[in-house]
């Protein structure tokens, strides 16, 4: 069953298991927590003109002047939206952990032609690279098999 069309409207079905931990062929994905802000608020600062152009201004994120305080507001908030199954937001860190490559965002699509909204990013002195290209690879089809989705955009990659 589509999400979209589940009767009690929510936006998974009840018994979905969310995924976790998963590992890519460089990488790994797991939720975000407060935990990441110190390396998430490092890949943002270090990207800030890349998400700007890449969000833009009808996101209204990040902003210019974001700040430590900010990110901790943000990845809480994020890791709460998880928690209530409305949307889910990962890490893409480094198979030990120790580096923030990207982010991955999984929400309900506003559009009636689509069940959910992907949106990913990898951090700027990352972009172009494999990584990139590998991680656009490894979402679209993780989103595929991993997901119940019917219909599924990637705005600014489709």
């Amino acid at each position: 069953m589509s999400p979209r069309k589940a009767a009690d409207g929510a936006f998974l079905p009840e018994d979905f298991v969310v995924p976790t931990l998963v590992a890519g062929p460089r990488f790994q994905i797991r939720p975000i927590t407060v935990h990441d802000v110190v390396k998430d608020y490092g890949a943002v600062i270090g990207s800030l003109e890349r998400l700007a152009g890449r969000f833009g201004p009808e996101w209204g994120w990040p902003d210019r002047e974001f700040t430590f305080e900010q990110a901790l507001i943000d990845v809480a908030w994020l890791q709460k939206e998880g928690q209530l199954r409305r949307s889910f937001s990962y890490v893409v860190i480094t198979p030990d952990g120790e580096r923030q490559l990207g982010r991955i965002h999984v929400a309900p699509s506003d559009r009636p032609d689509a069940d959910a909204v992907v949106v990913f990013w990898v951090r700027a002195d990352e972009e172009n690279s494999a990584l990139e290209k590998e991680l656009e690879e490894f979402v679209r089809e993780w989103v595929q098999t991993a997901w119940p989705f019917d219909e599924v955009r990637f705005p600014g990659r489709d």
